[in-house]
């Protein structure tokens, strides 16, 4: 495998279940955003594989985080995810539909778990199109706005969001 990487973008979440939904955003986003979308199911999959592995060592009262990244690398696609769980020595990467995995400790702290799943059709990372962006700033960003109110963020629209990623029917 070349291992230079085209794309990358990656999502901190904390372990807990809510994570998976916020798993399969997260790829849908990115594979549509690099117009990978025949991806979307194998690489969901194997990303909800691996961070479900790491939910289910969690203590659940006392969660850490993990960095989950997508990598656009010479001719494949590479699901990395990164927790800080205590490294248990000689520790094995969880079997994803036959893929190829691995698992390297961090530090003494944590570990970085990675999957490869092939790009389609012959494809390599520089045939992947990849988003465009504008230099220059939005409209947006240079508008004058109101200060926000005074107490911060509407509960309602907190509770709205916490139930959408609790929803299992994703």
């Amino acid at each position: 495998m070349n291992s230079q990487t085209a794309q990358v973008d990656d999502l901190r979440l904390v372990a807990l279940p809510s994570a998976l939904n916020c798993t399969d955003l997260f790829v849908r986003f990115s594979l549509t955003e690099w117009s990978l979308p025949a991806l979307r199911e194998e690489v969901t999959r194997a990303a909800r594989s691996l961070v479900q592995a790491v939910i289910d060592k969690t203590n659940p009262r006392a969660p850490g985080f993990m960095t989950l990244r997508l990598r656009i690398a010479g001719d494949c696609l590479v699901i990395e995810l990164e927790d800080d769980q205590l490294a248990r020595m000689h520790e094995r990467a969880p079997t994803v539909d036959g893929r190829q995995t691995g698992a390297v400790p961090i530090d003494g702290r944590g570990k970085l778990v990675w999957c490869e799943i092939p790009l389609p059709g012959g494809i390599s990372a520089a045939g992947v199109r990849l988003p465009r962006r504008d230099e220059r700033r939005s409209q947006l960003a240079d508008a004058d706005l109101p200060e926000p109110a005074q107490g911060g963020v509407d509960p309602a629209l907190v509770d709205r969001v916490l139930v959408g990623l609790k929803r299992d029917d994703w």
